[in-house]
């Protein structure tokens, strides 16, 4: 009855820690959103006025078709990236973003046999990323929380639960500072129009696979190495991914440590052959115990007098 009310409790919470997002996100979005809607207005109108020989209608059309192209990566800006967004690099790009399910949906297939392909892709290569991603945070594991912990805890004679909160702070923030803070610094000096608070939510909204794809690195035209810098991300991707998973294998481990996954999960149910039976049966109470083995003394160890002869 206990866990049921915990768990009550826990999705009552959920829900509304989504209501209160919700309202939050639209409170702040909603009033630039309109703001917005109403300068493309005015812009719209503007340039049917300055140009009478345009037609409102087929303007419409090219500018339908011009965002459903955007969707897929394709501009006709003259700033904006000329080169194909499936090349080698940006295609391996895209399938690090699909199998990590990051995805940020800025690149896209365009033909029906690539959409059947990405299905059957996805189908093998997510499990076999979660597979890479959960067999190497093991083994970092085994290096980077058991090998600390059990070193300070025998050899310095700290105590195990302190050792485990000062270890997962500090793990906690040696990856903040690795695969965020020192990213985000690389990203706002590549990518010359994002600023410094864009770079940081790229690299956080990637490495938690949100992926919203606001921003995609490489995109701006004329950048140098753009197909090292493209292969380069996609292994951000994968090590950040790991790191994210060690810190919260590392946290869930000591979780258990102090008691707190035994406030929101079920107990663990014991195997049938590690219960005693309550009721002693006749078979059990046929069983003779052995007898307690007494401690060898002067008087009752066997000396070679006692041996028959």
């Amino acid at each position: 009855m206990k866990s049921w009310l915990v768990l009550t409790l826990l999705v009552g919470g959920y829900l509304i820690y989504l209501l209160l997002g919700a309202w939050v996100v639209s409170s702040i979005e909603s009033p630039y959103e309109e703001n917005l809607r109403n300068e493309l207005k005015q812009l719209k109108q503007v340039f049917l006025h300055d140009s009478p020989c345009v037609n409102e209608s087929r303007l419409e059309a090219f500018l339908e078709r011009v965002i459903s192209a955007n969707k897929f990566g394709v501009s006709v800006l003259n700033n904006a990236s000329n080169e194909s967004q499936w090349d080698l690099a940006s295609s391996m790009f895209f399938a690090s973003t699909l199998v990590t399910t990051v995805g940020y949906g800025y690149t896209t297939p365009l033909t029906d046999s690539g959409k059947a392909f990405c299905i059957f892709y996805a189908l093998i290569g997510v499990p076999f990323t979660m597979l890479v991603l959960s067999a190497a945070v093991q083994r970092l594991m085994a290096t980077f929380t058991y090998r600390p912990i059990h070193y300070f805890q025998l050899h310095k004679g700290f105590d195990r639960r302190k050792v485990t909160r000062v270890h997962f702070i500090v793990l906690s923030v040696l990856v903040l500072v690795l695969f965020l803070f020192v990213p985000a610094a690389i990203f706002n000096a590549i990518e010359s129009s994002w600023s410094f608070l864009d770079a940081f939510y790229f690299c956080f909204i990637s490495l938690c696979t949100i992926g919203l794809g606001d921003y995609v690195p490489g995109e701006q035209d004329n950048q140098g190495l753009r197909q090292l810098y493209k292969v380069s991300v996609a292994f951000y991707l994968l090590l950040g991914l790991m790191a994210m998973l060690l810190v919260l294998q590392t946290f869930h481990k000591a979780a258990d440590l102090h008691g707190l996954t035994d406030l929101f999960y079920l107990p663990h149910l014991h195997d049938l052959d590690d219960q005693e039976p309550i009721l002693e049966t006749s078979e059990s109470s046929s069983v003779k115990e052995p007898e307690p083995k007494r401690p060898l003394t002067a008087t009752t160890q066997a000396g070679y007098a006692s041996i028959n002869r």
